[in-house]
């Protein structure tokens, strides 16, 4: 039972998305993710592949349903343990003009271990430029944990179909009383092919926790289809949403299987 939504939202995104790409705008991508581990003194390396989908649907002239979600699969899983990981979120917004506002709910699970996640989101749209904000409140599964996290990005369209990004989120978690806090910070890019649906990505995220010595450096490279229109398009339809949500486990991405956004 604590796997059918996300199962639930993931599948639909990665499933519907192509049927649904004459009435609603998004993307499908597929991602390599390698991430370097210090923690505790001791350095690991951790390859990863995924695949994702996100489509924003129009319900009225303003209201709009994002669905994302995406699937995981660890290369180098040597714990014995299970090598995948899923993750699945919805959103409801209205678009204000110029200024999308609206929540979301959703989770990630890697393993036996099942976190929920339930927010809001902002974003302003000027001429090349879009912000976002957003405020997550998170939760794992069987356990008495209180996780907040705060986070930014701010996307520059040098063209519609070009686009360099940059965020940062901070994190403060109350896990049966122990307290800590980290940050990440990432950068990224996407160039959309001419005449084409097609683009290439790439992502760099910094992230540290406090308390436990640890320090992630992730990498990620992958191409992208999107249908309903260019990168910018996308993006002001609602489709992008889940790209900026700040969490933990953007936090503490290079861990996991999930990407880190």
């Amino acid at each position: 039972m604590k796997s059918l939504f996300l199962a639930t939202a993931a599948v639909a995104a990665l499933a519907a998305a192509p049927a649904l790409a004459q009435d609603s705008v998004g993307s499908i991508g597929t991602t390599y993710k390698n991430s370097e581990i210090d923690a505790f003194g001791l350095n690991g390396e951790s390859e990863s592949a995924i695949v994702d989908a996100a489509f924003a649907i129009p319900v009225t002239a303003d209201w709009t349903v994002t669905v994302d979600g995406s699937f995981g699969y660890a290369f180098d899983n040597e714990g014995g343990g299970d090598n995948s990981a899923i993750d699945g979120r919805v959103h409801v917004s209205r678009n204000f003009g110029n200024v999308r506002i609206g929540g979301f709910a959703g989770g990630a699970e890697a393993g036996d271990e099942s976190l929920w996640s339930f927010g809001g989101e902002a974003q302003a749209y000027m001429d090349a430029i879009t912000l976002t904000g957003s405020l997550a409140y998170e939760t794992i599964e069987g356990s008495d944990a209180d996780i907040w996290s705060l986070g930014g990005d701010a996307a520059y369209y040098i063209t519609p179909r070009f686009r360099v990004n940059a965020g940062a989120g901070y994190s403060t978690v109350d896990f049966d009383g122990f307290d800590t806090d980290g940050w990440q910070a990432n950068v990224g890019t996407e160039y959309q092919l001419a005449d084409s649906g097609i683009s290439l990505t790439a992502n760099y995220n910094h992230s540290e926790l406090n308390d436990f010595d640890l320090q992630a450096d992730t990498f990620t490279v992958g191409f992208r289809f999107s249908f309903g229109g260019d990168l910018q398009t996308r993006e002001r339809s609602g489709a992008d949403l889940g790209r900026s949500v700040s969490s933990v486990g953007s936090l503490v991405g290079g861990l996991l299987t999930a990407p880190a956004t």
